[in-house]
């Protein structure tokens, strides 16, 4: 009994040991159920079972279970344990294993049903969508392509009414009979409807008079509805009629698609900026249209914080922010249409950004991380386009945490190729990555950080697995659950070099298996091939991926690598060592690209097409530059590489030539620069022209017909050599050539026609290129001979010189004049594209064959018109011309007019910059030739100058001026007579011309030594200029005395005296010739003039001379300074180390100037007094020499002196102060100083105040002051002080009154009060001695006298106790006065005693120190002894 509860109670133990480990399963869900299409782990595939759920010994046993080294280990360590865990092990692996093979059999079924019902739904759901759309498509509204047809038939015949109906969705059918639905029911024998296939038929076996009526079919939809109707007529001959009739509704489906209407060109934006990108639509977009995609390279371009795509009903807009290299490519917007899908693509360049450091190199582009472990990530960049002002040295690689903003350096050495492998990272972190290029300037501007990417281990997931139990539970499995036992780590395997580069190897390993449950790390060595000597590699770095670079490697050696693994049980034993590797070869740059040609595209852009090198390997892409021919600087075109080779070019100028150049890009750096290609001008490449247009017919005479035709909008680059025409009759389909040979004029009569005909034409334009599309037919033309009186219609209408406000249209007079000459023309215009509300230019009629329009409103669209006008009246109007807009083009000069060197009169047109180089053609009155014999024409690229050779009357007239490629670009210009008068005046003028002068006539100038110089300069004149100079009637030339020059280049003509003389006094003439020019220049110098030259000039020869040795450059000069003293002056020059310099006054040498050794000495006065006045020499000498200089300080000088002094010190004057005293008020005002000279008066209210009794002026050095005393209310006021300096007056106030003059009263008030006090309070007159000394045993007498007002009371004080008379003290007061007598002194009577004196105005106490010494002692030294 007791065996049976035993073996009971195992089993319930194991069966609530399994039932704890299928429900704890069941709560760890680290894998969900995947499809075929997903990811699946590999440990899906290779179960890993926990002990409590299946034997291990089953698992070792059992052949059939997946075999992993992982089972192997387990076996061996687990092997000695047996016996002793044997009891411990549940015995139920049969069956786990039976489940766990259900289970995968269970998921494969389970995973092939999903993938087919998901193909299916798939399959499903595009096959609708493409039948709704097909559907869409394909509605049409209720149509009868085969109506109902009339009958007439006898009684008693049958008839058949049959009509076929089409539209989608299929309409409803309705038969009526004289508008009421027909009912089959009332005589289903005599009628039969039939519907078949659209076909629609009603049978009427029998017809009788009752059956003759209106037969209508009605067929309707959601789209609308169709009318079809016919009459039956029953033995009756009367007419049937018959007709058909619609009704539609309108539906979104049938509102017209929205087209591109306004697209974005290629564009240019700078690094860092935002791009804005639009397009517009000429409809609302349509519900099905409304999903409209952006693409860049091929690649959709989805919403983000950067990307916002905005699209409404009429436009589409898709904005970049914060722009990179990276985001340069073909942008593309795609636009769902009936048709298809409508696609515009431009490309847009993005510019490198301001760099940080001037001349420093771009930002490297496409940064891409790989191979990301623990600790461990492989970079990858593209080197920039630009180097800056240097080429690029290397780079410079960061990182920073997400979120963190503060970005760390990762490599300390430049890393000169574009990959890095970056360690010592964390494991766990999100980072993200960016390269900075260097240059010889410095580090450039960083790259567009990368996606932040997480370091984790790569294989965590291959280590757990997930099995699928029933009831859709799972139980998670990880290999540590397995590996609990392993404690020190298995060696890793598979050690071997992954990376190798000139600089560095990286080393990878597979973990060893089993690793153990412990986290682990590694140690990486490394040893030279050969050598067992092994070395740690990773030093102090602790390594947790499975990835190392190894840096310090020495080239020429192998080497080769081992690991260890490592947990905290210990280190396990080394790997076997890696295959020997040596570093390799420095990464070459590729080869630059070769065979560069440019060919024109657009007037902006030009194809670019290369060949790539001979080695293609490591080549990235191609970098494309391109400089202005004349210019030295270089444009880099793209900032993202290139991989192919050819590649459209924008923004180019318009007709400039351009040469181009290719680098390609590498790993190692870009290559050199390719050779450069031939020069191209940019330009629209050269194509066939555009058809013509305005077929007419301009004259018919029954057999013949003149045609005439409209230029083609557009040349194709190419002038059109000649036009071509076909003719076909109206009744016929088939075109019959008319002219074989090209006809150069746009008009040609067409002979061979039949009278009576309609005939249609078409005409084609040939130039070099080909031949253009046909023209639109013409409208039929009826050939029969005209006999109208009015004229024909004008022909080959044109529009020249258009402008904003103006324009100019020529025409041709009508072939057809009718019954009377054409005497003039009405010209009509009309505003818009399509309007035909004709309004006439001019009120009379226009005389030429040309009017130049005036008036128009800028932007506006006209069409014009011209009808010829003979006496009959008014003729048929000519085709109007092709709609223009009044704007002027930009770049548009007019003609000029003007003189050339020569003296030709010219008139000159420049086309605009953009336009193409052609020939221009010039008229005269916009028909005539210009005569060959009058003007000849020259052009220089896209300048033509017509210039006449003897301009007259004759040539009097409008000449017009055009491109004959771009008619468009014209102008003209009215020469008229009064051009001619003012023209032949310059033409003169120029033929022959008079030198300019530009010096103001003959200089006369002395030179510092006393030399003359007589000059002139004219404008620049040639090297076979001439001069004759003349004096006095004689030619002279140039003596050593009189030099004589003359520079052409600058056109300066001088003499230069090296001593005037009487001899030299007289009139000077240069005359000048300079090819045709011609001109003379007089100077008299005579008389007056000549004498105060010749005294100047031996004046500054006296001083020259004075000044070869030390010489005064200033001389005295005195100057008042801000402090109001006066300093005197003078500087020396051309000084030696024996200069001395002395200073006198009045003859009496002065010893206080300073000299300085820069030549400068000063004596300065600080307080300046009359004494000052006198005579100042300032003397220098030397070896060489002396000099001196006087100033005299007297009189009118020393006037000035105290003047300029008075002046100072009046602007010092402080602002004017108010001091109460006992007497009353004192007014005062500061200066640095006060002078004498300087005049000052008082003012009160405006009135001067003279002195008085109750007033005082006064003076000080620095004080000017004036008391008022006693003062009452009456001295209330502003008062004001004048200081007078000689020259101004300079004043300051003070506003006494008010509360001012209020405290000011009181305040004196209160200090003659206290003066009063004082002057009767009580105080002691006589004073005490500070210390008294007597020897013990005398009579000390101390006598004290006091004053005061009344009369003091008098006390004697010893250490502040009252002395009163009583013992040996005896105090005896007396009038003002006071003994205090101490008889036979004691020690005891030492002490400090003191009087004290009062009364009503105060007290004061003195001291006195009385000290008793014995007989035999010396008194205290301070004492006086009694």
């Amino acid at each position: 009994m007791a065996t049976k509860i035993v073996t009971y109670r195992c089993q319930e133990e194991q069966e609530q040991q399994l039932s704890h480990s299928m429900a704890l399963s069941s709560h760890i869900k680290k894998k969900k159920f995947k499809s075929s299409d997903e990811e699946a782990s590999l440990s899906e595939f290779y179960p890993i079972i926990p002990g409590d759920l299946m034997s291990v010994k089953e698992i070792m046993t059992d052949p059939k279970f997946p075999r992993h080294r992982t089972w192997e280990v387990l076996k061996e360590t687990m092997a000695n344990e047996e016996l002793r865990q044997r009891d411990q092990w549940t015995l139920f692996g049969n069956e786990a294993e039976k489940v766990e093979i259900e289970v995968i059999r269970n998921q494969h079924v389970v995973r092939k049903r999903v993938d087919r019902m998901a193909l299916r739904r798939e399959a499903e759901r595009k096959c609708s969508a493409h039948l709704k759309y097909l559907e869409d498509l394909s509605m049409k509204v209720p149509d009868f392509p085969v109506p109902l047809r009339p009958h007439t038939v006898w009684e008693g015949m049958a008839v058949k009414l049959s009509c076929t109906v089409q539209g989608c969705p299929v309409p409803h059918v309705t038969w009526y009979k004289d508008d009421v639905p027909l009912r089959l029911s009332s005589q289903p024998w005599n009628y039969k409807l039939l519907q078949k296939f659209g076909l629609n038929t009603l049978e009427i076996r029998r017809c009788s008079a009752a059956d003759a009526g209106e037969y209508k079919v009605v067929a309707k939809s959601s789209l609308g509805e169709a009318t079809t109707f016919a009459t039956l007529v029953v033995n009756s001959y009367q007419g049937a009629e018959a007709g058909l009739k619609y009704t539609q509704t309108v539906v979104p489906v049938v509102e017209p698609e929205a087209l591109f209407d306004s697209t974005f060109p290629p564009s240019f934006v700078k690094e860092g900026d935002t791009l804005v990108l639009c397009c517009g639509f000429s409809s609302p977009l349509l519900l099905f249209q409304q999903n409209v995609a952006w693409f860049r390279d091929g690649e959709p371009l989805r919403p983000s914080s950067r990307v916002e795509v905005r699209t409404a009903l009429r436009s589409t807009t898709l904005t970049l922010k914060g722009v990179h290299k990276e985001h340069e490519g073909l942008y593309s917007v795609r636009l769902q249409t009936w048709d298809g899908t409508k696609e515009h693509a431009a490309f847009v360049y993005v510019k490198d950004g301001p760099a940080s450091v001037v001349g420093a190199a771009g930002s490297p582009l496409q940064v891409e991380c790989s191979d990301v472990n623990r600790d461990y990530v492989f970079l990858s960049w593209k080197p920039p386009s630009a180097d800056g002002a240097a080429q690029v040295q290397g780079y410079f690689i960061e990182r920073c945490e997400a979120g963190s903003l503060q970005w760390t350096r990762c490599n300390e050495a430049v890393q000169r190729v574009c990959y890095y492998p970056v360690m010592g990272l964390q494991e766990n972190t999100m980072y993200q990555f960016r390269v900075c290029a260097v240059n010889q300037a410095g580090v450039g501007r960083p790259s567009k950080p990368t996606q932040p990417i997480l370091t984790s281990d790569p294989m965590e997931p291959s280590r757990t697995m997930v099995v699928k139990v029933d009831r859709g539970r799972e139980i998670v499995i990880t290999k540590d659950q397995l590996e609990s036992q392993i404690r020190v780590p298995f060696p890793p395997t598979g050690v071997c070099v992954c990376e190798l580069s000139d600089s560095y190897a990286v080393i990878s390993w597979t973990e060893p298996d089993p690793r153990g449950k412990e986290p682990l790390t590694y140690f990486v060595e490394r040893s030279i091939a050969g050598k067992n000597s092994w070395h740690l590699a990773s030093m102090d770095m602790t390594v947790l991926s499975t990835r190392f670079a190894v840096f310090d490697l020495q080239k020429g050696k192998a080497y080769c690598f081992r690991v260890r693994s490592i947990n905290k049980y210990g280190i396990s034993d080394p790997s076997e060592p890696s295959q020997p590797v040596t570093l390799g070869e420095p990464l070459g740059v590729p080869a630059a690209p070769h065979c560069i040609q440019a060919v024109p595209d657009t007037d902006t852009s030009a194809l670019l097409l290369w060949k790539e090198p001979k080695s293609t390997e490591g080549i990235l892409g191609y970098y494309l530059y391109c400089s202005e021919v004349g210019s030295s600087e270089w444009r880099t075109i793209n900032n993202k590489p290139v991989t192919g080779t050819r590649f459209t070019v924008h923004g180019l100028k318009t007709n400039k030539e351009y040469v181009f150049r290719v680098k390609s890009v590498g790993r190692a750096g870009n290559s050199r620069y390719s050779e450069e290609s031939q020069p191209v001008r940019v330009k629209a490449a050269k194509v066939v022209p555009s058809p013509p247009s305005g077929i007419s017919l301009l004259h018919c005479s029954g057999s013949e017909m003149v045609i005439g035709w409209r230029a083609p909008a557009n040349q194709g680059g190419e002038a059109v050599q000649g036009y071509y025409l076909d003719q076909r009759d109206k009744s016929q389909s088939v075109w019959r050539e008319v002219n074989s040979k090209p006809v150069k004029e746009r008009v040609y009569t067409v002979s061979a026609l039949l009278e009576g005909r309609y005939y249609q034409f078409r005409a084609f334009a040939a130039n070099l290129i080909g031949l253009s599309k046909p023209s639109a037919p013409s409208e039929a033309f009826l050939c029969e001979r005209w006999t109208m009186p009015e004229p024909g219609c004008p022909y080959d209408l044109e529009l020249r010189e258009v402008r904003r406000e103006s324009l100019v249209v020529m025409w041709a007079e009508p072939l057809y004049q009718g019954q009377s000459q054409v005497i003039g023309y009405v010209v009509e215009i009309s505003q818009g594209e399509e309007s035909e509300d004709w309004t006439a230019v001019t009120q009379e009629l226009v005389t030429d064959k040309h009017l130049r329009i005036s008036g128009l409103q800028a932007g506006q669209t006209y069409r014009i018109r011209v009808s010829a006008v003979n006496s009959a009246g008014v003729g048929r109007p000519s085709l109007p011309t092709e709609p223009v807009t009044a704007q002027t083009r930009p770049g548009t000069k007019d003609m000029e007019i003007g003189v050339d060197n020569d003296g030709f009169i010219f008139l000159s047109f420049e086309a605009p910059e953009a336009a193409s180089e052609g020939q221009f053609k010039w008229k005269k009155n916009y028909r005539e030739a210009i005569d060959a014999g009058r003007a000849h024409l020259k052009t220089t690229q896209n300048k033509s100058v017509l210039t006449f050779t003897t301009a007259s009357e004759e040539d009097l007239g409008l000449y017009t001026a055009e491109m004959i490629d771009e008619p468009d670009i014209s102008s003209s210009y009215n020469f008229t007579a009064e051009d001619l008068e003012r023209l032949t005046e310059l033409s003169w003028q120029i033929r022959n011309p008079l030198i300019g002068l530009r010096s103001e006539g003959w200089q006369v100038e002395v030179m510092e030594q006393g030399a003359v110089r007589l000059w002139l300069q004219t404008e620049p004149l040639s090297s076979a200029a001439d001069l004759r100079m003349i004096l006095n009637d004689r030619e002279i030339s140039s003596t050593p005395a009189r030099k004589i020059s003359f520079d052409r280049p600058s056109g300066l003509v001088e003499i230069l005296f090296d001593q005037l003389s009487k001899e030299d006094e007289g009139s000077y003439t240069a005359q000048l010739k300079d090819g045709r020019a011609k001109n003379q220049f007089t100077l008299v110098l005579v008389d007056e003039k000549f004498k105060q030259t010749l005294a100047k000039s031996q004046a500054k020869r006296r001083d020259w001379k004075r000044r070869s040795g030390p010489h005064f450059e200033e001389f005295l000069s005195w100057t008042v300074t801000e402090d109001c003293e006066m300093i005197m002056k003078c500087k020396v020059t051309n000084m030696s180390k024996d200069t001395k310099l002395r200073w006198f006054k009045d003859g009496m040498e002065i010893t206080q100037a300073v000299f300085e050794p820069s030549g400068v000495s000063t004596f300065t006065v600080p307080q300046v007094t009359k004494k000052e006045a006198g005579v100042y020499r300032a003397v220098v000498s030397d070896s060489r020499g002396e000099d001196e200089s006087v100033l005299e300080l007297v009189d009118t000088e020393f006037d000035s002196l105290l003047q300029r002094l008075s002046k100072q010190c009046a602007l010092s004057a402080s602002p004017l102060g108010i001091q109460c005293t006992a007497a009353g008020f004192k007014l005062y005002c500061s200066l640095k100083y006060y002078l004498s000279y300087m005049k000052t008066s008082w003012y009160f209210k405006e009135k001067r105040i003279d002195q008085e009794e109750r007033t005082a002026p006064g003076s000080s050095m620095q004080k000017v002051w004036i008391e008022i005393f006693n003062p009452t209310e009456n001295d209330k006021g502003k008062y004001t002080l004048e200081m007078f300096d000689g020259q101004d007056t300079h004043k300051r106030h003070l506003d006494l009154s008010g509360q001012a003059f209020a405290d000011a009263l009181l305040e004196y008030q209160r200090l003659k009060q206290v003066a009063i006090a004082e002057k009767n309070r009580a105080r002691v007159t006589k004073g005490l001695p500070d210390v008294v000394a007597i020897m013990e045993g005398k009579t000390l007498c101390l006598t004290c006298f006091a004053d005061g007002d009344p009369e003091p009371e008098m006390f004697w004080l010893k250490n502040e106790r009252e002395i009163t008379s009583a013992g040996q003290f005896h105090v005896a007061n007396e009038k003002k006065c006071s003994t205090i007598t101490i008889s036979s002194v004691t020690m005891e009577d030492s002490g400090n005693y003191s009087i004290f004196v009062r009364n009503s105005y105060g007290s004061q106490t003195v001291h006195v120190t009385v000290s008793v010494y014995k007989h035999g002692e010396k008194p205290r030294a301070d004492a006086i002894e009694i």
